[in-house]
């Protein structure tokens, strides 16, 4: 049936047969056929449903995904191959949806992947972002953002013609909702919401990214995270949040009422999972529309506690966010008596400041309401969850201890090993079958083979194919040229300095010098980054400036280029990440400890047989317990005492710079002549005292441990067969990362969804 629809679909849409159309055509073929199929797919159903609420879903591209859970992908990869055709190649001409930025986006993918795997009722709801956060360009060695449009006229968006009036201070809009169906490996279909607004003007957008915040009509869903350094920015994201959050509550309370479910029973019947702080304000909203109901508010405020569960993902303060008490009564004053009544409850109950919603500043914060006005408060891994508990929301905790639990996060398996790494798949189902394919835990019997050189031996060949594919696949669509021989050290992941991409960099300094001086490494090393800095985060935008300037004078420099390549792609994104994670060597995971809640690229790389390097922070904390002190890479300050130096305020980076010449020589070739001669002295010289005089994340209590275990890392590389030993024990325990067991863990202690 697959190759005769196939066949007649090209043949009705563009009058010719498969071997003549162009990958394009074939590309919208295949789209319209799998939309087919998935339409033939039960919804899932259920007594109690989950609404997932995030602003952001990196989902990556669909159709392989979709082809995969359908259990055709084979089929159709054959077929197209008898045709003369590569999927691999047809794969390429999908855009990828611009709905996210990050971790939080990709996980909140990940999610809904395995919720519709596991047969739980449970949808998504976000925003339609036109623009997705930017397209990001190298330009004389800096980022530049530009628009990056990704919905065609052949697209996975069905529009559903529901729409809801959102009211706000000065006006009302009207959402529409745009679905994509979810598909579970080897079971039914829920749905991802995206709501939108029909009066949205992308020609507004004027220079690169910069448009009229004040236009809200015409703006509200063109970009991801507008900037928000000034007002208008700050007023625009809270026009977009209570934009989604109004858009989700009313849809969840129309469905209730479709269902026939007693909005005096929503918990009964409904979980609402708020993804970090930006859906925060469905508190409030639920309240208010319940009100409207005719619940009597004390009544309203109770059914809402029991709905209602909090993810945080992050201690870092900038992503708690507090909204001035104005700004949410300029944008959506309904609202706002309602927050001020929650606000005064909690402050007649409790009188520490510190679990106050609205503060002496008139400030809300959002966790806070979260956390005392739902039933669960959940961190993303083990440490991530005790520093909450003991120490960030250590208030709240002496509160609320039976709220709190731990989720280590997790990722979908099948799209990081079974589509992005066949190869390897077809390694693993050829000693273990396919059973893992369903259930991560069962990649535990690799183990077996941990003593069998030949194994070892193959994984090794497998390994070696996918850094030729990069190589590839990188000169093609970035003129970039790598050596396949050498080792791929990589880093990519969001440009933030708590993630310390500069130690990073430093690294290649310290490697660069010692090359010059004659110490020349075995086997070349290829240090590979990929990250977008936000538009308004100028240090971040510094760092990418110091590493492309990097790229060019170690690429241009004879004596030390045939040992040692910097390079920074562009436009760090899903599709490249499927490139890059298979062919690591070296996983880069150096976050300060205590400042990354739990990384999931972390387990995405160790799932493809890369070897961790990294700090005790986070989900690292767990690979490292699982996988042993010989199969990953561990240094750095312990959180314990990283956390310390912040409360004592007794960290000085310009003390490691006056009383160690090796750090200050690192630090000093920033602004060194050759450097100056191909970069922005402005930003060099701005990152370089930033280093010194600041060094928020401590990049300079870490380097030279850094540096000494990452030298022995690369030592250990030269030991193949010990080194595949270490690639197979992390392939072996990364089972437990699965985001099928995150999800199974959400529905047993939260949602408990039948």
């Amino acid at each position: 049936m697959l190759e005769e629809r196939i066949a007649e679909l090209v043949k009705n849409r563009y009058h010719k047969r498969v071997e003549e159309a162009s990958d394009k055509e074939l590309y919208e073929v295949l789209l319209c056929y799998t939309k087919e199929e998935l339409s033939r797919l039960p919804r899932i159903e259920g007594e109690k449903k989950l609404y997932y609420i995030s602003a952001e879903f990196l989902i990556g591209k669909l159709l392989s995904n979709n082809l995969i859970n359908l259990g055709i992908y084979e089929e159709a990869e054959a077929f197209l191959k008898s045709c003369g055709r590569s999927l691999c190649a047809i794969e390429e001409a999908e855009p990828e949806p611009s709905l996210g930025n990050g971790g939080l986006g990709r996980l909140a993918a990940c999610f809904l992947d395995s919720i519709a795997t596991l047969g739980l009722c449970g949808d998504g709801i976000g925003l339609n972002y036109h623009m997705g956060l930017f397209k990001q360009v190298f330009e004389e060695h800096k980022q530049q953002e530009y628009p990056n449009p990704w919905m065609e006229e052949e697209s996975w968006l069905l529009d559903t013609g529901v729409s809801f009036q959102v009211p706000f201070r000065d006006f009302t809009l009207t959402s529409r909702m745009y679905d994509l169906d979810v598909s579970g490996y080897n079971n039914g279909r829920n749905r991802l919401h995206l709501f939108d607004v029909e009066s949205v003007d992308e020609s507004i957008i004027e220079d690169g990214i910069t448009f009229d915040k004040t236009q809200v009509a015409k703006n509200l869903t063109l970009f991801l995270y507008p900037d928000d350094s000034d007002k208008a920015g700050n007023l625009l994201r809270i026009y977009q949040q209570y934009f989604m959050v109004s858009s989700a509550a009313q849809l969840i309370l129309k469905e209730c009422k479709d269902r026939g479910v007693s909005l005096r029973k929503l918990h009964e019947h409904v979980a609402i999972q708020i993804n970090d702080t930006h859906p925060s304000m469905v508190i409030p909203e639920l309240i208010r529309l319940l009100v409207q109901e005719q619940i009597d508010f004390n009544e309203a405020v109770e059914i809402v506690q029991k709905t209602c569960a909090y993810t945080n993902h992050t201690i870092l303060a900038e992503a708690l966010e507090k909204w001035p008490l104005s700004y949410l009564e300029q944008v959506a004053p309904q609202i706002v008596p309602i927050i001020k009544e929650l606000d005064l409850r909690m402050k007649g109950r409790y009188q520490d400041p510190k679990v106050a919603i609205i503060d002496d500043q008139n400030r809300v914060h959002m966790a806070h309401m979260d956390i005392h006005y739902g039933y669960s408060v959940n961190g993303v891994a083990a440490l991530h969850t005790d520093i909450l508990k003991h120490s960030e929301l250590k208030p709240f905790y002496d509160i609320y201890p039976e709220k709190f639990n731990n989720k280590t996060n997790g990722i979908t398996f099948r799209r990081w090993l079974l589509h992005c790494n066949r190869e390897l798949t077809a390694w693993i189902e050829k000693r273990i079958g396919s059973g893992f394919k369903e259930n991560a835990e069962e990649l535990e019997g690799l183990m077996a083979f941990a003593g069998d050189e030949a194994a070892l031996q193959s994984l090794l060949e497998v390994k070696q194919q996918k850094k030729q594919e990069l190589a590839d696949y990188l000169e093609k669509t970035q003129d970039l040229i790598l050596d396949p021989k050498s080792i791929y050290d990589i880093q990519i992941k969001r440009l933030h300095e708590y993630k310390r991409q500069q130690m990073n960099a430093l690294y290649a300094i310290y490697k660069y010098l010692k090359i010059k001086g004659g110490e020349k490494p075995k086997t070349p090393i290829t240090m590979i980054f990929g990250a977008k800095a936000a538009p308004a985060y100028l240090i971040a935008k510094d760092i990418i400036h110091l590493i492309l300037c990097l790229q060019e004078l170690i690429s241009n420099d004879p004596e030390v280029s045939p040992y040692l390549k910097v390079v920074m792609v562009e436009n760090y994104n899903v599709t490249m990440a499927e490139h890059l994670i298979p062919a690591c060597d070296i996983s880069e995971q150096i976050s300060l400890a205590s400042k990354e809640a739990s990384g999931t690229g972390n387990m995405k790389f160790m799932l493809n047989g890369a070897v961790t390097l990294g700090t005790e922070d986070g989900a690292n904390v767990e690979i490292h317990e699982l996988v042993g002190d010989d199969n990953i890479y561990i240094f750095g300050a312990s959180s314990e005492r990283v956390m310390a130096h912040y409360e004592n305020h007794d960290y000085r980076a310009a003390d490691y710079y006056i009383e160690d010449e090796e750090i200050r020589t690192l630090l000093n070739f920033i602004i060194s002549p050759e450097m100056m001669k191909i970069g922005d002295p402005y930003h060099l010289l701005r990152i370089h005292a930033e280093l010194i005089q600041k060094d928020w994340f401590m990049t300079l209590l870490d380097v030279k441990e850094y540096i000494q275990v990452k030298e022995k890392a690369y030592e250990d590389y030269e030991e193949r067969l010990r080194w595949s030993k270490k690639m197979l024990v992390n392939i072996a325990k990364a089972g437990y990362f699965s985001s099928d067991r995150t999800i199974a863990q959400y529905n047993q202690d939260i949602w408990k969804l039948r």
